[in-house]
């Protein structure tokens, strides 16, 4: 009978010790486990005064929203943890206004995440340079001195960052790029500098080129639908292909589409308008032009702003066809009435009274004014034509109150797009005579009576009749 109790008690024992294995066991692997590792990931944390928290709730909301798509806000906390840092942040129209659309299309497509990082370390430099610390600060001679800083950026070439200072003794960044707000965010850790302009490194640029290369040479070309012939029901023989740089088959005026608003229509099939041009690019690099020319913002604000002219310019001349643009200065469409441009697609008509289906320069137009007195030019407001001819050894558009000159002759031509400079906005003849009707008390109009016509020998009779004094008039 003991020797069963011991039995029993050494059993208990045995079921006690077990049950307390597994209680020790899993509250082993419920707890976690403590390393190096660990200990390094809450250093990183950074506090609410970081340099990059005032980024992100400062108002360079764009650099903001790039620095996120990027994906370097961990890479940019173990810096900042580290060391203090220099952001070169660009303002907010730099980066939505000023920068390239296809140069954006291009940073913000997932396959060119490193080239996006790229170009957002350049601006970031491991280390604190105030706006005191800049090269020439306190010395006599501010321009001249040089200094380089190393950069985020990976690749050795990028990696370089001077600053300078200008003839002025403002601050310049990367040789391109004014300090327009220095020591703008002052944080322990770091300091934030405004600039005016996006620093672009050298291989994000040839990424670019090589990109926007690679898809003009593998762009498929679109064909027209077969077609049937009703006659005999067998396909069409394609046209003839047409040689690049030939110029179109259709007139400039059969590429427009009919309306209040006229817009290029698409190619009508195989083998006309192949697109053999970058009309965009042209069009977009002439009001560039105008803009820098200065005098010509009025016209440049009605071709991209206020109608889509610089679109379907674009499309003419990828198309094939040529266009030069008489272009009124600043002062002409200043001496424009709200009467004349508050009329619905009033803007588009006058500025297709001034661009001409024809590459003309100043040379081309003085010498035909002379040889020929007055010539005459199509424009793309159909069925108007605007007049030249020589006066005062120049040329002169139009007549009498509503002549122009040629003032700024070519501003810009490059063998496909043509711009001439004038002093005047160009109305069509019958709209100069035109007059406007009174209001106080509109002149009465006679009723005229159109004269019947009859024939011959009606007339003849008539005639005889009246002789003899039985009719005193036929009519």
């Amino acid at each position: 009978m003991s020797s069963l109790k011991n039995y029993d008690a050494f059993f208990s024992l045995i079921i006690f010790s077990i049950t307390v294995l597994i209680v020790t066991t899993t509250t082993a692997a419920a707890l976690p486990i403590q390393n190096p590792s660990s200990n390094s990931t809450h250093s990183t944390q950074i506090n609410s005064n970081s340099v990059l928290v005032a980024l992100l709730d400062s108002h360079y909301t764009e650099l903001s929203e790039l620095v996120e798509k990027a994906l370097l806000l961990q890479t940019l906390e173990q810096t900042v943890s580290g060391q203090n840092i220099t952001i070169f942040a660009p303002n907010n129209e730099a980066l939505e206004r000023q920068m390239d659309p296809e140069f954006k299309r291009f940073l913000l497509e997932p396959r060119n995440l490193k080239s996006l990082q790229k170009l957002l370390l350049f601006h970031i430099i491991p280390g604190r340079v105030g706006s005191e610390q800049w090269p020439g600060h306190g010395t006599g001679t501010r321009t001249g001195s040089v200094s380089h800083h190393k950069t985020l950026c990976v690749d050795e070439s990028d990696n370089h960052l001077p600053l300078t200072r200008g003839n002025t003794g403002e601050r310049i960044v990367n040789g391109v790029a004014k300090v327009t707000r220095p020591d703008d965010v002052i944080r322990p850790d770091g300091v934030i500098h405004g600039i005016e302009r996006l620093l672009v490194p050298r291989s994000v640029q040839e990424d670019f080129n090589r990109r926007r290369s690679l898809a003009s040479i593998s762009a498929v070309l679109p064909e027209g639908a077969p077609v049937v012939d009703p006659r005999t029901h067998r396909l069409k023989k394609p046209a003839a292909p047409v040689p690049a740089g030939a110029p179109p088959v259709l007139p400039v005026y059969d590429a427009m589409a009919p309306g209040p608003s006229l817009a290029p229509a698409p190619a009508p099939g195989p083998g006309t308008g192949h697109r053999h041009f970058d009309g965009e690019s042209q069009v977009k690099d002439f009001i560039q032009t105008l803009l820098h020319y200065g005098g010509y913002n009025e016209l440049a604000d009605i071709l991209v702003n206020l109608t889509s002219l610089a679109t379907e310019m674009g499309k003419l001349v990828s198309e094939g066809y040529v266009l030069t643009v008489l272009a009124p200065n600043d002062e002409a469409m200043a001496k424009l009435t709200t009467d004349q441009l508050s009329d619905p697609g009033a803007p588009e008509q006058i500025m297709y009274y001034h661009l001409v289906p024809e590459y003309q320069t100043e040379e081309s137009m003085y010498n035909s004014v002379r040889r020929f007195g007055k010539v005459e030019y199509d424009t793309l407001r159909l069925p108007h034509k605007v007049v030249a001819e020589e006066a005062d050894g120049s040329v002169k558009f139009g007549s009498g109150e509503g002549s122009a000159y040629l003032f700024d002759p070519d501003i810009y031509t490059d063998g496909r797009i043509s711009v001439q400079g004038i002093d005047g906005v160009l109305f069509p003849v019958e709209e100069v005579k035109e007059k406007p009707v009174s209001k106080v008390a509109p002149a009465t109009v006679g009723k005229v009576v159109a004269t019947q016509r009859r024939g011959k020998l009606l007339e003849v009779a008539c005639s005889i009749a009246g002789s003899f004094g039985h009719f005193t008039s036929c009519y």
